[in-house]
């Protein structure tokens, strides 16, 4: 996606996201990107970025790639908008008949009448073939 002439880039990111650089098998990650650091366009060369929480409103994070000539003169740049998409499955951990977001037990299960944490059934079945 570098435009002819590029030999290098550089990654700006807001703050809710994480980014990392793999070049010639060692990883930089965030804040070592944003101090204006260049990459060289190499084959072998990853960009990754990610976010850890859910976002406020649509869009409110963004990734820039800055591309540069031989000679550091900036030549374009590219970006894109991320919105964090929370994903929850809530249960009823401890067994009461409440469901809970945030229960303690939810991330672990114990056996028996005094146990917590979810029971799952899930159907395996054809019912549309």
């Amino acid at each position: 996606a570098a435009p002819p002439g590029a030999v290098s880039f550089g990654v700006k990111h807001t703050e809710g996201v994480s980014v990392e650089v793999v070049y010639r098998g060692q990883e930089e990650l965030g804040s070592a990107l944003d101090g204006g650091t260049r990459w060289p366009l190499d084959k072998g060369t990853v960009l990754r970025f990610s976010m850890s929480q859910a976002s406020s409103e649509l869009n409110d994070n963004k990734v820039t790639v800055s591309f540069y000539a031989e000679e550091g003169k900036p030549i374009n740049q590219t970006g894109v908008f991320l919105t964090g998409v929370g994903i929850s499955l809530d249960v009823d951990a401890d067994r009461d008949g409440v469901v809970e977001k945030n229960n303690p037990n939810k991330a672990s299960w114990t056996w028996g009448p005094e146990g917590h944490g979810a029971i799952l059934l899930v159907s395996c079945d054809k019912e549309h073939p």
